[in-house]
């Protein structure tokens, strides 16, 4: 975690984190249920084999059991839906995780859409995202609910607030967008066609960057008084950064996630309440 004298108070995901932790162990130990997230991996990635391990670890901590299904980088594209088709199947299996990235040979956004919605633990399915959308959410996307959490934790007021998000993934931003929406933020959204980033920056009341590009976001951007969410996180000489210049914006906003400690613990916690809130739905669709 970076080290400064700063004004803004950080907004700490290790902490919040572990908070939810411990409330979630306690529901799942009230529920007396057994609650299993099965992960597939697929080739030999090391960053992936890493965050898998996270995962695991993340599920002993509340008391959720899994297990690893792991293919070798060669397997065909029919045959990985094969294995999710099973895990669909499966009674004891109550949330299905594929770890991306997948080879290029395999479509990913076909396996993604191949896992029942019920079991989307990643809520990458286009069924929980369109409910999302509508205002009917069920399970949540990861990282944006992460996120949500940590202003919810902080007492930060979202409603009637000025969001700008910059980056627009299926996985952060657009969700992103849509749960900011949710809250009753005015929201807006930066990706790689939106010119004059800086302008749109400054705008911002609660400022989520989620563009992948270390230090885009330049401190003296940020608004006075801002809430700032980093995403990114980049290896670098100096060790790991996010997207956004924390030094200088530490001097600007008024909360900051830092880079490690910040979204990242959250991301692997709102899996976690995924998989007892898909146990939920499927114990209530029986």
């Amino acid at each position: 975690m970076q080290q400064t004298t700063h004004k803004a108070q950080i907004l700490d995901g290790k902490s919040i984190s572990n908070h939810v932790r411990n409330e979630l162990a306690s529901e799942i130990k009230a529920l007396n249920a057994k609650i299993k997230l099965c992960v597939i991996l697929v080739g030999e990635d090391p960053a992936s084999a890493i965050y898998v391990e996270q995962k695991h670890k993340a599920c002993a901590t509340v008391g959720i059991e899994s297990e690893s299904i792991k293919l070798p980088a060669s397997i065909s594209h029919n045959e990985l839906l094969t294995h999710i088709d099973n895990l669909n199947n499966r009674d004891d299996i109550t949330g299905i995780l594929v770890q991306l990235p997948l080879p290029a040979h395999i479509n990913t956004n076909e396996v993604l859409q191949r896992v029942h919605p019920n079991k989307d633990v990643d809520c990458f399915h286009p069924q929980n995202i369109g409910l999302l959308a509508q205002r009917m959410p069920g399970l949540r996307p990861c990282t944006p609910w992460g996120m949500i959490k940590m202003l919810e934790h902080n007492n930060l007021e979202v409603r009637g607030k000025h969001a700008v998000v910059v980056g627009a993934s299926n996985i952060v931003g657009r969700p992103m967008a849509l749960e900011l929406l949710i809250a009753g933020a005015t929201v807006t959204v930066c990706h790689r066609f939106t010119e004059d980033l800086a302008y749109h920056v400054k705008q911002a009341d609660i400022l989520v960057a989620a563009a992948g590009k270390p230090g885009l976001i330049k401190g003296k951007w940020v608004k006075e008084g801002a809430v700032v969410l980093d995403v990114g996180i980049h290896r670098t000489e100096n060790g790991l950064c996010g997207d956004v210049e924390f030094e200088v914006a530490a001097q600007r906003a008024s909360w900051i996630s830092p880079v490690p400690g910040g979204v990242g613990p959250m991301t692997v916690t709102s899996l976690m309440e995924n998989t007892v809130r898909a146990y939920k739905m499927q114990q209530e669709a029986k």
